[in-house]
């Protein structure tokens, strides 16, 4: 059944401004929606630090329109390199310069997150239609006909033609909608942002940078224009986690590390503060979207951080449910089911990939030897050739077929 008249007049809810909100809000708005984002805070923004742009989300920035906005903001690196944190051996190096862009179409890149989000919101700002209510959470979602009505916390109703829960993590509409659990991962990631003149000198390297140990690692790479660097580390939690964000302690930290080479190791003396993240992922489901719902980056997908990918898959989930609405004749149910389809097995890939990524990363042992050995040698065409299913993402062809 096609939208009726009355419904087309409504919205589009987006649950959540975050990067995938936004993403979310501004396809719906290139294909002539209005939209009402419903995000939580009390402003719009993003927390965090740096992230990783692979070649998809570049592709997936251009498909939204902002190819130039997003690209102007990030630092291009000149490899991806890895060196192992006991002894400083170099693991893997992959060359993402000329051959590497050749290769996929785009770059390789290092952002701050809220530069990602800034792009989205001048995009999205600059098609209008789009209408943003912040300090508004919502708390249950009801479908009759072609309506979806949203109630939040205040007790407000908010009705559209359709709801798409970006409401990440702990999302709200998934709750609802699927009702599963978190899997706490038990790895703690500590996230900060240096200034350049902070740094050590002997890494000040444009490059995304991984140091890998026994149950731990650490990365860093520079951001806006090399006047900051990115410092994240990742450990194997003694504690019982749960889930979620809080002030870190630079003494825990330290004691997770006391056999780390001493050229890694100066990285955690750096921070002035750090946030602090208990870590979790979900099984992949084989079904995210319900009538006129559907789920949306972390809330459809939460995966670990391992492979880099979270940003870049709701980014390319926003380009995709643009285009199955679009072949779908705004047909909301049949483009839902669509979008769907053609997400599900490539996001519980990056999903189960990013997991076991974790586990080599953290090898210890005789599986440390095995880890080490594992690229050794390997030319960067074989590197770009074991890529190709994750960097190769085009909007072109990003839709299932039937």
């Amino acid at each position: 059944m096609s939208t009726s008249i009355s419904s087309r007049a409504l919205p589009v809810l987006v649950a959540g401004g975050g990067i995938g909100g936004v993403a979310a809000a501004l396809a719906l708005a290139r294909q002539g929606f209005a939209v009402k984002v419903l995000e939580q805070a009390p402003q719009l923004g993003e927390i965090g630090a740096g992230i990783q742009l692979g070649p998809n989300a570049f592709a997936a920035f251009d498909a939204l329109g902002i190819g130039e906005l997003a690209r102007g903001r990030a630092v291009y690196t000149d490899e991806m390199v890895m060196h192992d944190a006991l002894d400083e051996r170099l693991v893997g190096r992959i060359p993402t310069g000329e051959a590497f862009r050749a290769r996929f179409g785009n770059p390789y890149a290092v952002i701050h997150r809220a530069d990602i989000h800034t792009s989205l919101l001048e995009g999205a700002r600059a098609h209008g239609h789009i209408e943003t209510l912040t300090g508004t959470r919502i708390e249950a979602v009801q479908q009759e006909g072609d309506t979806v009505t949203v109630r939040d916390q205040h007790g407000q109703i908010h009705v559209g033609q359709a709801l798409i829960g970006a409401d990440g993590v702990k999302s709200v509409v998934r709750q609802q909608y699927v009702g599963d659990a978190a899997r706490v991962s038990g790895h703690v990631v500590y996230r900060a942002v240096v200034e350049k003149n902070d740094f050590p000198e002997d890494l000040r390297w444009n490059a995304a940078s991984i140091w890998v140990g026994p149950n731990y690692h650490l990365v860093h790479y520079p951001l806006r224009g090399g006047e900051q660097y990115n410092v994240v580390v990742t450990f194997h939690s003694r504690e019982q986690e749960e889930w979620g964000v809080r002030e870190g302690s630079r003494q825990e930290v330290q004691s997770y590390y006391s056999d780390c080479c001493p050229r890694a190791r100066q990285l955690i003396d750096l921070p002035k503060s750090w946030k602090r993240w208990a870590t979790a992922d979900r099984e992949p489901i084989g079904q995210w979207s319900f009538g006129r719902a559907t789920l949306l980056g972390d809330a459809a997908h939460p995966t670990l951080q391992y492979i880099a990918q979270g940003a870049c898959m709701a980014l390319e989930d926003a380009v995709t449910l643009g285009q199955a609405l679009k072949r779908g004749g705004n047909d909301w149910p049949q483009a839902l089911r669509l979008y769907e389809r053609s997400r599900i097995a490539r996001t519980a890939r990056v999903v189960l990939s990013a997991r076991e990524m974790g586990r080599i990363f953290h090898a210890s042992g005789v599986e440390r030897l095995v880890r080490n050995d594992l690229w050794k040698g390997r030319t960067p065409q074989r590197f770009y050739d074991a890529m190709e299913w994750l960097y190769g993402w085009k909007a072109e062809t990003c839709l299932a077929e039937d």
